[in-house]
């Protein structure tokens, strides 16, 4: 790689710092283990620099790298914790009932698949268009809306007898606005 490509590299990863972060927060729920995402996708990006002939299209390349990495990591993960089917009975009247709202939904989307996870966390946390989310993961537009459609069935099933359930006659679309609303970045009543 030549020098100007460094300077290149190091201008994109330092201009896109905190939407690298945030992004990889997204995929991997820890801040330590989102931070080492990150580094892992810009080591592996690095290495492939030179072959990027667009760099405008580089932040959609080192997403790719962070989803690809997180299925990864994901697949060759140890299973330590036991699911369950005890949901909360009973809602809270306190400040901290929109931070158990924010972890039923977040429990909810265990139920999604790697790819499932990735196409609603662009859609609905980011904010994607269905053809950003494409490029982003490269698959074809009809695949992210079959995909975000069969995302969102499971998860209707999932929340269906929860207590999110009783707020609205629309239940699953709510807690999907809810989750999409509440956790974007820049809400700092939620721990991240």
């Amino acid at each position: 790689m030549t020098y100007g490509e460094v300077l290149a590299f190091e201008d994109f990863v330092r201009t896109r710092q905190e939407a690298l972060l945030r992004s990889a927060r997204h995929l991997i729920r820890d801040p330590t283990d989102a931070q080492d995402l990150l580094q892992t996708a810009l080591e592996r990006t690095y290495c492939r620099w030179d072959e990027i002939a667009d760099k405008s299209l580089a932040y959609a390349y080192l997403r790719r790298v962070m989803i690809n990495t997180r299925t990864e990591w994901w697949r060759t993960r140890k299973l330590t914790e036991v699911p369950t089917e005890q949901l909360p009975d009973t809602r809270i009247n306190d400040a901290a009932e929109q931070q158990a709202d924010r972890a039923l939904l977040m429990d909810a989307m265990k139920v999604l698949t790697p790819k499932q996870y990735s196409v609603v966390m662009l859609r609905l946390w980011e904010q994607m268009s269905i053809q950003e989310t494409a490029i982003a993961l490269g698959m074809a537009t009809g695949t992210v809306k079959s995909t975000l459609h069969r995302a969102r069935a499971l998860l209707r099933q999932e929340l269906g007898d929860s207590p999110l359930d009783a707020q609205s006659p629309n239940s699953t679309n709510r807690a999907e606005h809810e989750y999409a609303r509440r956790a974007r970045p820049g809400r700092n009543h939620y721990a991240a």
